[in-house]
């Protein structure tokens, strides 16, 4: 299995790249999702192809054409995202970013946008409006994509951006609710969705959504 990039252009942004894969090729291509062992059947992996691996980060999921959100990347999942062809990233956390990650998106020529959101649990919550505001726009302005959204998990402050994004896009609350439960799981707050719910959208609406088929509210 091989990549290639794909000469057909995603919407309007004609920025993203999408990933064939070559059926004749009998050297395939694997997803060690699992990078370890079964309970019951012992996996054996032939680590000479380590560097055709390609990991996925935590909670890693496509959200709109040219938009991607994940926990918090880590050096084996450079290579993955290396595929998705990123121009920025938006990051939710307020610790800095680790040198690591720092000399990726360098040598990848990503822009990293910073909207460092504490981390808080139940019932003291406090989700700082303006801060995914300022992230929306970013996300909103189809030069910067292909964009990965992160936090730590991929779960609540991704959550809520995302949230936001589908009020945007329109959709009902019972949809956009059962999206951020699919990844909160056990962990979901009614504070992010109370958050969602609430979040004034009117000040958004003139920026463009051409990345997707849905429209601004009038």
């Amino acid at each position: 299995m091989k990549l290639e990039k794909s000469s057909s252009k995603c919407g309007d942004c004609g920025n993203c790249r999408t990933i064939s894969f070559d059926s004749n090729n009998h050297n395939h291509q694997q997803y060690d999702l699992l990078n370890g062992k079964d309970d019951d059947v012992d996996c054996v992996f032939d680590h000479s192809y380590d560097d055709q691996f390609f990991v996925p980060p935590l909670n890693f999921a496509m959200v709109d054409n040219g938009i991607f959100r994940s926990g918090f990347p880590e050096d084996a999942n450079f290579r993955f995202l290396q595929s998705l062809g990123l121009r920025s990233i938006i990051y939710m956390c307020p610790e800095p970013y680790p040198e690591d990650n720092i000399e990726f998106i360098k040598n990848n020529g990503i822009k990293l946008y910073q909207f460092g959101i504490e981390g808080h649990k139940e019932p003291f919550v406090n989700i700082p409006n303006e801060a995914i505001r300022e992230a929306l726009k970013v996300l909103l302005d189809v030069r910067n994509h292909p964009v990965l959204i992160h936090c730590k998990r991929g779960k609540h402050r991704t959550g809520c951006v995302v949230g936001c994004l589908r009020k945007l896009q329109k959709w009902c609350l019972s949809s956009i609710f059962d999206e951020y439960q699919r990844f909160a799981a056990a962990k979901a707050r009614v504070s992010d969705q109370r958050f969602i719910e609430l979040f004034d959208i009117s000040n958004l609406k003139y920026f463009p959504l051409s990345f997707s088929n849905s429209k601004l509210l009038n």
